[in-house]
């Protein structure tokens, strides 16, 4: 029995949860980038960036090309820099509302005696 579409997608954005992977698709935006440039900017364990960038290819949202020693990443299509600009853009308006009810909140608190 196939999966239904809203399991699939849920299975999808439980994949992107995690910071590692977000901050992987982040900067490969700006292109492929060997594992020595992302361990560089991410600072952490390389087993640990390895873990994830293999769950990120074997979901097929990054491919890998070896280049010598080298291996590249880079994002397995636009649709993911386009994903990674939309979730920009809804956090900043949640922030936007947030701040703004915080301000209301604020205008409206009453003097203490």
């Amino acid at each position: 029995m196939p999966v239904p579409l809203y399991q699939a997608k849920a299975e999808f954005f439980r994949m992107l949860g995690h910071p590692v992977r977000i901050r992987v698709l982040e900067l490969l935006q700006d292109g492929p980038q060997p594992v020595r440039d992302l361990l560089a900017v991410i600072e952490i364990e390389p087993a640990a960036l390895s873990q994830q960038l293999a769950v990120l290819r074997r979901s097929g949202i990054v491919t890998s090309t070896r280049e010598g020693s080298t291996v590249v990443y880079q994002l397995a299509g636009g649709d993911v820099a386009e994903l990674m600009r939309a979730a920009r853009r809804i956090l900043t308006e949640m922030l936007a509302d947030q701040n703004a009810l915080l301000a209301e909140l604020r205008d409206a608190e009453v003097p203490a005696p």
